[in-house]
């Protein structure tokens, strides 16, 4: 009876605040604020439990608060020891939320499961268990009902925890078959009938792109990469240009995972009639997409009502037009704090802006902070930036993770070891569905 009355202290504390409070979302991956209230209360662990009991209340305003907290929480700490001690808990009450909750509960559940998957990042069973244990409340609710915030928030989730916590090819592609479904639904699919909406088509392409960029495309069959291809090519031809881009960026990682030129080149040279037809088809593919992207890169405006996205549009079509002509792939880098991350590869490009959408204002302090973060994107924060990190660790926590024998330094050590067999295996015919790899 104590502990339970505690519990609703502690509740109360969400219950007496009104609605204009709620640091909510409108979309799959906004940026939820921290505001001085709010920052006080996950300080320290105190506030993350309180957080934590508010889930388990009936009302749904308190479950989303307490989830909002637990958001910027994330967002603006590595909760490593919460995070050890609370996980399994925090994971089943968010999957309680994504069951029974309002489509803004799930948006805010599927935050904080994504969260503490990256959070936990830097141990691998652990990631590996959220997505295991996400899999089947997440495909029982893409199959009820059509919301689509609710279902783009999930994709989003599956992809970051998949991107985390996929050990192996057969995870990262059990995943992309479930988001593909979105994308181009087929007779007998486990989702929803109808066909999306252009809001949820975009998102499913953007996360399946997403984990499309782990893959070795030199491992899937070209049936696959024919079928892909030519579907989102016509997606091309799309009023909306939201959606027009994201298939853009896909079928940039397509050419650049799937290394089309080495399959035309090796078919070109076989007697078989079936391979000559099959690179006439891609040539015929390669040739409509490049006409396409060219029309897009100088797209004057009329197609699609959001002239605010017609710059992004062009810019992107001109840097995808310039890596399909001349290989080239788009440049740039990325300020990070005190830091410049630099960005070559198109997978680099979509990991970042995936993770910086999903992360929101809590993707500098955990590129900053996060081992597994840096280590995906052979990153090394100036070490004045590790040296304040210090600043907002426990007594427990520097024992934890600055120690030479602490789990994150053990971690760390594992991490490496897990780079030089995926190099090896990569050379014996192998893939990994880690973006840690240079050939990311």
């Amino acid at each position: 009876m104590g502990k339970r009355s505690n519990q609703r202290k502690n509740v109360a504390l969400f219950d007496s605040d009104d609605e204009g409070s709620v640091s909510s979302s409108s979309t799959a991956m906004s940026e939820l604020t921290v505001t001085p209230e709010t920052e006080e209360l996950y300080a320290g662990d105190k506030g993350l439990d309180q957080c934590l009991d508010a889930l388990f209340e009936k009302r749904g305003s308190t479950r989303e608060k307490a989830l909002s907290l637990l958001i910027d929480g994330f967002a603006n700490k590595l909760q490593h020891q919460f995070v050890e001690n609370k996980c399994i808990t925090l994971l089943n009450q968010c999957h309680n939320s994504i069951k029974r909750g309002s489509s803004k509960e799930i948006n805010l559940a599927s935050r904080v499961i994504g969260m503490l998957a990256i959070t936990v990042g830097y141990e691998d069973t652990a990631a590996h268990e959220v997505l295991e244990e996400s899999i089947v409340p997440f495909s029982q609710a893409l199959k009820s009902g059509s919301d689509s915030l609710k279902i783009s928030s999930i994709l989003d989730c599956l992809a970051v925890i998949t991107f985390v916590g996929g050990s192996d090819t057969e995870a990262t592609e059990r995943s992309m078959q479930i988001i593909w479904q979105f994308v181009n639904p087929k007779l007998g699919s486990n989702v929803v009938a109808s066909k999306p909406n252009t809001t949820i088509l975009t998102a499913a392409i953007s996360a399946w792109t997403f984990l499309l960029t782990t893959m070795d495309g030199c491992n899937l069959n070209s049936k696959t990469w024919q079928e892909s291809i030519s579907y989102l090519s016509n997606l091309l031809d799309k009023d909306d240009r939201m959606l027009r881009i994201a298939a853009g960026e896909a079928l940039a990682v397509i050419f650049e995972v799937g290394n089309l030129e080495k399959i035309l080149d090796e078919a070109k040279g076989s007697s078989d009639s079936s391979m000559r037809e099959k690179v006439i088809h891609l040539q015929g593919l390669k040739g409509k997409i490049l006409n396409q992207v060219r029309n897009l890169s100088a797209e004057a405006g009329g197609k699609g009502l959001a002239k605010k996205d017609l710059n992004s549009q062009k810019n992107l079509f001109r840097e995808i037009l310039e890596f399909l002509e001349d290989g080239y792939g788009p440049e740039t880098t990325i300020k990070i704090g005190a830091d410049v991350l630099s960005i070559a590869t198109w997978s680099q490009l979509i990991q970042v802006n995936f993770l910086k959408r999903f992360l929101g204002g809590g993707f500098v302090k955990h590129m900053q902070e996060n081992i597994f973060l840096q280590d995906v994107f052979d990153f090394t924060p100036k070490k004045k930036n590790i040296a304040n990190s210090d600043l907002y660790l426990s007594g427990t926590e520097k024992r934890m993770f600055k120690s030479p024998n602490s789990a994150l330094n053990k971690a760390r050590t594992q991490s490496l070891n897990k780079k030089r067999m995926m190099s090896q295996g990569r050379n014996t015919g192998h893939y990994s569905v880690s973006a840690g790899d240079e050939d990311v």
